[in-house]
């Protein structure tokens, strides 16, 4: 059921704290953590703490949630000084578009070129 922890999803997990993730920020409806295969000096995950399996659901379920996620994104790109650069906040939705944990999730990219469009 869409909000309610999955016992099979790895962010799940993480926000459970039954597996590690090197945790950057947390706030009460969101948890942001390094990505184990960073894209770019800066690569942070953002997700819910409640499971919503894409950005799609995500937003048509629970709003606020969502703009939880944007706002923290934001958070973390002012914390990894990314800001002036510029950097990209990325949902991927659907295994045809590479997302491979099915929990909703944006990736905050930057601290490098980021070129258009992305491949």
């Amino acid at each position: 059921m869409a909000g309610e922890p999955q016992a099979d999803c790895l962010f799940c997990k993480i926000v459970a704290g039954s597996v590690p993730a090197t945790v950057v920020r947390e706030t009460e409806t969101t948890v942001a953590f390094r990505d184990i295969n960073p894209q770019a000096p800066t690569h942070v995950l953002v997700i819910p703490k409640a499971h919503y399996p894409d950005a799609a659901s995500l937003a048509a379920q629970a709003p606020q949630l969502a703009a939880d996620v944007l706002r923290e994104a934001g958070e973390v790109a002012a914390e990894d000084k990314v800001v002036g650069t510029g950097y990209r906040v990325v949902f991927n939705t659907g295994a045809g578009a590479g997302q491979t944990v099915f929990h909703a999730h944006a990736h905050v990219l930057g601290g490098r070129g980021l070129e258009w469009p992305p491949g």
